[in-house]
């Protein structure tokens, strides 16, 4: 908030627009995310791996939002290129808000006798160093201006461990162990913690766990109704916009259809 102290001895108070940084937001939830919060008072800083993506996303959300918004192209594994993209950003974008800790994904569906390591390295590189490399290098900011929120995305999986997702379940339930450290460690500066676990999202997500084979992929949604990204984008809304003195810990989110990590009402 900035006041503005004229001649006449008034003052104007101009609220300033909050400053969401999210990551992944090339497709799915965090695109969904992206939207949504652009379409609702923040200014955005979107990251990615995919350029021509982000360009494509900074486009709708200027034609179709007032907010302002810059991307940042990196790979949340690579800690170098992280600190080099977070390092560039200067005037208000160093003033974060909010962090949508939203880079994530499953590869594989192996048990894990049979299990390829590359597979568990990419996930657990993305999943839970991914996160950790940017909470690094934008909670000093916070701490320093006592205030922002973190929102990590979780899973179902971080509460139900199922057959064939031992490295995903593993680094989900990661996330969800450091959120509550975060949480912990963070409220001496009044910084809020959060984390959402979604149950199934049609998104790309089954696409990229089976390796491109969009048939498999499909049968996954076969028959029932799952969640969609914007579902998930308006639950991290709702999370983002509460009272100063609020603070949601942890939210689980599923779709009608789909009773645990393993259960299923299908048609």
């Amino acid at each position: 908030m900035i006041v503005l102290y004229y001649f006449s001895g008034t003052k104007k108070v101009v609220q300033m627009k909050k400053i969401a940084l999210i990551t992944g937001a090339t497709s799915g939830i965090g695109k969904a995310t992206a939207l949504t919060l652009a379409a609702n008072g923040f200014d955005l800083i979107i990251t990615g791996r995919r350029e021509e993506l982000l360009d494509e996303l900074s486009v709708n959300i200027r034609s179709e939002t007032a907010a302002e918004v810059i991307t940042l192209c990196f790979d949340v594994r690579a800690l170098n290129e992280v600190k080099k993209a977070i390092e560039s950003l200067h005037g208000k974008w160093e003033n974060i808000d909010l962090l949508v800790n939203n880079a994530g994904l499953a590869v594989g569906l192996e048990p894990v006798n049979s299990g390829v390591i590359d597979d568990w390295e990419r996930m657990i590189d993305t999943n839970v160093k991914g996160l950790l490399y940017i909470s690094r290098l934008i909670t000093p900011g916070m701490v320093a201006r006592e205030s922002g929120h973190i929102i990590n995305i979780s899973s179902i999986a971080a509460h139900e461990a199922y057959p064939n997702g031992a490295a995903y379940c593993g680094s989900k339930s990661a996330v969800r162990a450091i959120t509550k450290a975060m949480r912990i460690e963070l409220l001496p500066f009044g910084v809020k913690v959060s984390s959402i676990s979604p149950g199934m999202v049609d998104t790309e997500f089954s696409k990229v766990r089976f390796k491109g084979d969009k048939e498999r992929a499909a049968n996954v949604y076969k028959g029932l109704t799952p969640l969609y990204a914007p579902d998930v984008a308006e639950a991290i809304l709702f999370m983002a916009t509460r009272p100063k003195h609020v603070n949601i810990d942890e939210m689980i989110i599923m779709p009608t259809d789909q009773g645990s990590a393993r259960d299923f009402r299908r048609r």
